[in-house]
């Protein structure tokens, strides 16, 4: 559940599906992914983005096999203080791992929220209170994944509300007025451009490191049409993230 939900930031659910088959082959304990190299789990982690999310699992898989002796901890304080594990990982893990009472927040539920109950804009805090207030005493976790559908299949961005199982009872559809859903709850953010990103780039420059080191020069072809400056900014950042190390004159995946 954790490495499902790390893979999950940011990332479409299926684009996941096939990596965290193939990672969770490799390491299926917190203790087998701590005890493997950074370099083998940066790639165990192809076919996704934002590398430096397979660093903060790394590490927490160290932090998790030296100080819980090998297991998830299900408090949320305790998920907290993990590598890389927000609010929302770690009640998202606390609640369909463990049952835990805690409301998971998304930009699909703070549509629903934001649409269905209240019919205006939600400040980060409201929507957090309101997730927790909607709560039900029981069956807490299918509740969450519930309100998680409801966001992805029917409350999207453009809402599909004629099909939607909430129509009669949802506030905006009674009441009309703007749609409150757009920056509700702080996590409705548009994702930037990918073409020609500099997390493009890094992508490309881990994904050659993967078949083995790479000299300033080879790495050129990740760069085409990428003045040198640019290319220096981004081989610095991985560098400076511990995502790789520069040996000999030539660039490898940190722990290689």
């Amino acid at each position: 559940m954790l490495v499902s939900e790390v893979m999950l930031q940011q990332t479409q659910t299926s684009r996941v599906i096939e990596p965290w088959t193939r990672f969770m082959e490799r390491f299926p304990t917190p203790r087998a992914c701590a005890d493997a190299t950074l370099a083998e789990v940066l790639t165990a982690w192809r076919g996704l983005g934002y590398h430096r999310r397979a660093k903060a699992l790394h590490d927490t898989a160290r932090v998790l096999r030296d100080v819980f002796d090998g297991v998830v901890p299900r408090s949320v304080k305790e998920l907290r203080t993990l590598p890389g594990v927000g609010e929302y990982t770690a009640n998202a893990v606390a609640s369909f791992a463990y049952g835990e009472p805690v409301a998971v927040l998304d930009t699909n539920v703070g549509r629903v929220l934001a649409r269905a109950i209240v019919n205006r804009r939600l400040r980060p805090s409201e929507a957090r209170s309101l997730a927790a207030e909607v709560l039900p005493r029981t069956q807490v976790a299918t509740f969450n994944q519930a309100m998680l559908d409801l966001g992805a299949q029917f409350c999207r961005a453009t809402p599909r509300c004629e099909q939607c199982p909430l129509a009669t009872r949802c506030a905006w559809r009674q009441r009309g007025g703007d749609d409150p859903a757009p920056l509700s709850a702080g996590v409705s953010r548009a994702q930037p451009r990918f073409e020609g990103s500099s997390r493009q780039l890094r992508g490309r420059v881990l994904n050659a490191l993967r078949d083995g080191p790479h000299s300033r020069a080879e790495l050129s072809v990740s760069f085409t049409g990428v003045d040198a400056r640019r290319r220096d900014e981004v081989l610095a950042g991985l560098v400076r993230d511990g995502l790789i190390m520069l040996r000999a004159r030539r660039y490898v995946l940190a722990g290689e």
